[in-house]
């Protein structure tokens, strides 16, 4: 039976905040459209190019710089390596010419004031995050390309039916949790060994870990950033950075100079609850402060999510003994795994699902990842991402503005201080008792998602987001 193939690097995406299927997403679907027109007559024989974004994408897209998304994937920009203090300029160059380089091949006349449309009561029936290109060539012809961005950086273009790919030559096929259950106990594999053995089937297992270390590179390093940034975030709301203030609060009379010498630092501080809770809060702070002032993150599921496993494996290396390298692989593999069951069965959209979709998921994740780091069984672990979901369940998407601030950054410190009790009630427990398994709680998240309205599904007509009296256009 086909199934859908996802890799731990299709969960984990490096790019570029404050959203990954609002950002991320749309600049990855503007990317494939200029290789589309090379493929159909070349970049260089465009004369005209209009992006129209429909649904939730134009409701909250000025908040979450889907505008900008486009803008630099249109320019040939890759999200994971640009030089993100060059957007803005980029930006304003193409704002104040009325023109753009496609791909650095062709300038073009564009302003984005009637290039960049925001259909804002017109939704395509497939997602809520849907966009269409038009374009015009030399010759005369003329046509257009539909993409939708379906939550976690995956884009569809009409006409395909997923985000990933089918792949039936994987040694474990998973597409439930008990499917990986079932490999679990028929080998006796951990979860992330099950999940290593088919990464192997795509590249050597040297370049995954290689590839997972450098995912974690880039998590601490925005985690770093962060709480070493003070000032006001953007777009209007002046939401305070607080995970600067938090971080020297906290770590006054302990000098460092770098990122090691800063978790020694934290170490030195004990290990008492409320220093270890309040740690765990700095890390998501920071993290998802980065991400809504347009700074590199992971994508973990998303970016609007992307603050809780940084801090959950950030608490596990402070606190609990987790520096070794093949501590963290072994955290990762697993979180990966139980995302990409969530993808599958339900939604990592909050466009489709609300924010139960986000930060439930990667509290769920981050749960699993602690629980198989911490020694745990493959039952236990499951079991620590069945709990983390169960308590997010029903949760809403409704930012303030359309911007990922209020309550986005929030939620991602108590989405990490969740999955860590998760994992503690797991690791205390034994899953025979368990009334609720993984599977059935993903089946409720979806059908909760299918139940609820719309407005609370990103964007910003239900909710928090009527309770303050910014409009989209202020911010």
């Amino acid at each position: 039976m086909p199934h859908e193939a996802i890799s731990v690097f299709d969960m984990f995406k490096i790019g570029v905040g404050p959203s990954s299927s609002h950002t991320l997403g749309p600049w990855r679907a503007a990317l494939r459209c200029i290789d589309s027109i090379e493929k159909q007559g070349g970049v260089e024989h465009v004369t005209e190019i209009t992006a129209v974004l429909y649904g939730s994408l134009a409701k909250t897209g000025k908040g979450h710089g889907t505008d900008i998304a486009v803008l630099m994937g249109l320019l040939g920009e890759d999200p994971v390596t640009i030089d993100v203090n060059s957007i803005d300029p980029k930006t304003m160059e193409i704002v104040n010419s009325k023109t753009i380089n496609l791909a650095g091949k062709k300038v073009i006349q564009f302003d984005p004031k009637e290039k960049l449309l925001f259909l804002f009561n017109e939704t395509l029936s497939y997602h809520p995050n849907g966009m269409t290109f038009l374009i015009s060539m030399q010759d005369g012809k003329q046509w257009s390309e539909t993409y939708y961005s379906i939550g976690g950086g995956f884009v569809v273009k009409e006409g395909e039916t997923n985000g990933a790919s089918v792949n039936n030559d994987l040694p474990f096929p998973i597409n439930t949790a008990d499917d990986l259950l079932h490999w679990c106990m028929k080998t006796g594999l951990a979860i992330h060994e099950v999940v290593l053995e088919n990464e192997n089937s795509w590249r050597p297992e040297t370049e995954t870990k290689a590839g997972l270390l450098n995912i974690w590179r880039t998590m601490k390093e925005c985690m770093y950033r962060g709480c070493h940034t003070q000032g006001a975030l953007p777009g209007g709301l002046n939401v305070k950075r607080r995970a600067f203030d938090l971080n020297k609060k906290l770590t006054k009379g302990n000098s460092y100079d770098n990122y090691n010498s800063w978790v020694e630092a934290i170490k030195k501080g004990g290990h008492h609850f409320q220093y270890t809770l309040d740690w765990v809060s700095c890390f998501a702070l920071a993290v998802n402060e980065e991400n809504a002032a347009f700074g590199r993150v992971v994508t973990a599921p998303t970016n609007g999510a992307a603050g809780v496993i940084p801090a959950v494996l950030q608490y596990y290396i402070c606190f609990c003994g987790g520096e070794d390298e093949e501590k963290i692989i072994r955290f990762l593999l697993t979180a990966a795994e139980v995302g990409s069951i969530f993808k599958k069965g339900a939604t990592i959209s909050a466009a489709m699902g609300g924010c139960q979709a986000e930060i439930g998921v990667s509290a769920s994740m981050a749960a699993a990842g602690l629980t198989e780091a911490m020694g745990g069984t493959q039952r236990q672990a499951l079991m620590a991402a069945e709990i983390a979901m169960e308590h997010h369940l029903g949760m809403t998407c409704d930012p303030i503005g359309g911007l990922v601030q209020i309550p986005c950054i929030e939620r991602n410190t108590m989405g990490a201080i969740k999955a860590i009790t998760a994992s503690q009630l797991a690791l205390q427990s034994s899953p025979d008792y368990a009334k609720v398994s993984l599977d059935k709680v993903i089946a409720t998240m979806w059908n909760t998602a299918l139940d609820m309205n719309s407005k609370y599904k990103e964007t910003s007509d239900g909710g928090l987001a009527l309770h303050l009296p910014i409009s989209l256009s202020e911010c």
